[in-house]
């Protein structure tokens, strides 16, 4: 499932912006597909330009009912009455998602322990991780969250100690029961604070799996991040 919000806050419209020959969401879209792993990609979304562009290209796309203030509750709404048991939230702003990643991600779940999984990748350009853009995340030895924060974590004191900073990537995976579950909480204090919604998870007591890449995409938050894809696009990294 691919959430697509027409309105971003800090980029508004940014997934009809055009990327080389496509749209940034038809990137998406496609890249998903391409990866062989899923049984069906579904984009769910308010935006009537947003469905046209995916079903006019072939693609399958459901108009939300209602007003979600988070993907997870977007696509909650979209699967409720579908026979599925896992979930995986792709978000649209993540084009150059790659079929590495998404396959560790959905082999986590070979764990029936494990209820909700997303992505991290070490920085390696450590000027970034004070950026709020860029949601940092930190483990346990079982590789599983502690926290998520637009803040530095975690915090360098003892400067004998070079810390591994972990970026948290935008992709997310769920039993359907979880998922469900996520949408009857409440929005919780820390989620309202960061506008990070994995931690209503934490929040409740229920840990993500993290499963670690190496992938360098390129996600668009911010006009600049569209120059940066179509470099990338074109090979230029």
């Amino acid at each position: 499932m691919i959430p697509g919000r027409y309105a971003a806050t800090r980029f508004p419209f940014k997934l009809m912006q055009p990327l080389g020959n496509k749209t940034v969401i038809r990137h998406t879209y496609d890249n998903t597909v391409a990866t062989g792993l899923f049984d069906e990609v579904i984009v769910v979304t308010d935006s009537d330009i947003i469905f046209n562009e995916i079903t006019s290209n072939g693609g399958k796309a459901i108009m939300s009912i209602k007003s979600h203030e988070s993907g997870s509750d977007r696509i909650a709404e979209a699967v409720e009455n579908m026979d599925v048991d896992i979930i995986l939230n792709v978000q649209g702003d993540e084009p150059f998602i790659d079929k590495a990643s998404l396959a560790k991600l959905l082999d986590a779940f070979n764990d029936e322990n494990v209820q909700v999984a997303s992505v991290m990748k070490p920085f390696t350009d450590l000027s970034l991780v004070s950026n709020t853009n860029f949601v940092k995340v930190v483990v346990d030895k079982n590789m599983e969250s502690l926290l998520f924060s637009r803040s530095v974590i975690p915090f360098h004191r003892d400067q004998e100690i070079q810390p591994v900073y972990y970026e948290h990537i935008g992709v997310y995976a769920f039993r359907k029961a979880a998922l469900l579950q996520f949408t009857k909480w409440e929005m919780t204090p820390l989620e309202s604070i960061e506008k990070i919604e994995c931690l209503r998870y934490l929040e409740n007591g229920i840990k993500l799996k993290m499963v670690i890449t190496d992938h360098a995409g390129v996600k668009i938050d911010v006009p600049e991040d569209l120059e940066k894809a179509e470099r990338f696009l074109l090979g230029g990294g």
